[in-house]
């Protein structure tokens, strides 16, 4: 009997153990999403060439996630992969994955972690999409 009740007591502590990790991996997720901003904004968009060249955009849009404007714009062409587009071509240039070449995602020159398809806007971000060479 006492086997048996040393057992149950492990299997009950994992399991809380268990649903401590999924509500702090839950709790990590609802931080780090961002927030969704509804209604009209403004954002700039800077595409920076291979040759360093750069463009300006500025789109007045309602759309709620960075992808959204770039496609409807038809500023970027890309590939949809597990987490959201992966973009190919910006402003006309196609990144070159044998040079090791991908379009970096910054705003206000801090890289993010997320696709375009997952990166909420509000009113007056201003995004870099940067050819970047090497992985």
């Amino acid at each position: 009997m006492n086997t048996k009740s040393t057992n149950t007591k492990k299997i009950i502590v994992s399991f809380a153990v268990l649903l401590v990790l999924i509500a702090a991996l839950l709790s990590v997720y609802r931080f780090t999403k961002g927030t969704v901003s509804e209604g009209g904004k403004q954002i700039t968009v800077e595409v920076i060439h291979g040759d360093g060249s750069q463009n300006s955009f500025t789109y007045d849009t309602e759309c709620e996630y960075l992808g959204e404007v770039l496609t409807d714009e038809k500023l970027v062409d890309g590939d949809d992969g597990p987490y959201g587009m992966f973009i190919t071509t910006v402003d006309g240039e196609t990144a070159d994955d044998s040079n090791q070449e991908w379009w970096c995602i910054t705003k206000d020159g801090s890289q993010l972690n997320t696709s375009a398809d997952q990166t909420p806007i509000a009113d007056k971000d201003h995004y870099e999409l940067t050819l970047t060479i090497g992985y």
